[in-house]
């Protein structure tokens, strides 16, 4: 793997941790796509760091587990938008 992809993985992971923020969050930081976030910190970071690989991943599992709530609280404000 190339030296500048390792840097961003390991920035990517310790933003990560640091924030909290989600996939779509740390994107737009690092100006890359999430997908590519995605990739990085699924597999990539797995061969890496071992043990930010399993912080990033609790992380990552929080959000899934929260992401019905999140979505229905932005489809309650988008509606209340519209009538106000």
């Amino acid at each position: 793997m190339k030296n500048d992809i390792v840097k961003r993985v390991i920035s990517e992971a310790e933003y990560m941790v640091k924030t909290g923020k989600t996939l779509r969050e740390i994107a737009k930081v690092f100006m890359v796509s999430k997908s590519t976030v995605h990739k990085d910190l699924k597999d990539r970071l797995k061969l890496i760091d071992k043990n930010l690989y399993e912080q990033t991943q609790k992380i990552l599992k929080y959000h899934m587990d929260i992401r019905h709530i999140k979505g229905g609280e932005s489809t309650k404000k988008k509606y209340l938008n519209l009538i106000n």
